[in-house]
């Protein structure tokens, strides 16, 4: 359980990158959103290659013992993906659809996760669907227009709520939950008034 908690902070700490980003904004400061995609690239490449690094040179930290789960220790790491899907959404959206796409993985998936009972059934509980939809409509609701938000909540629920499978490989919702959210955001946003 300390475990899980530990982890979920560290889930959590994602938001930083979001507040850098408010905060320079804010206080005037030169970082453009050309320079914070530059920052999330290397970021993102520095976790490929830790986990280059723990997967085949056999790297070993205590902290991956600690923030990694048992299925993790021979594949790819669910914060390797976390911060692939981070770094494309800020590739391929603005700020308005890639932050709260954001921060539905950094805050919204742990809180979430924090009613689920953490199995691996195929549509979660009616409680984590729920509590993963208000937290991330309310996430986004700051950042986009009501029908925007609703939609990008929608993605990040159905990421998180439903296990997608490819072969017998379980795909990562730390992948899917800002990319989901940020389709359908943009899609909204795009094509709304249509």
């Amino acid at each position: 359980m300390a475990d899980e908690l530990k982890r979920r902070l560290v889930h959590a700490s994602g938001s930083g990158l979001v507040a850098l980003w408010l905060l320079a904004n804010a206080l005037e400061v030169p970082l453009t959103w050309g320079r914070f995609r530059l920052l999330m690239i290397v970021l993102a490449l520095g976790t490929i290659v830790l986990e280059f690094l723990r997967l085949r040179v056999g790297l070993e930290l205590w902290l991956y013992d600690k923030l990694t789960r048992e299925y993790e220790q021979k594949q790819f790491a669910g914060y390797g993906y976390y911060m692939i899907s981070m770094t494309l959404v800020v590739l391929v959206f603005g700020p308005d659809v890639a932050l709260p796409a954001m921060l539905m993985l950094s805050l919204g998936d742990p809180i979430s996760g924090a009613v689920s009972s953490d199995s691996l059934e195929r549509i979660k509980p009616p409680r984590v669907l729920v509590t993963m939809f208000v937290v991330s409509t309310l996430i986004a609701s700051l950042f986009l227009p009501l029908a925007a938000a609703l939609a990008a909540a929608l993605g990040a629920t159905i990421a998180d709520g439903i296990t997608h499978r490819v072969g017998e490989y379980i795909v990562d919702d730390n992948l899917t939950i800002p990319i989901y959210a940020s389709v359908l955001a943009w899609a909204v946003l795009a094509f709304g008034s249509v």
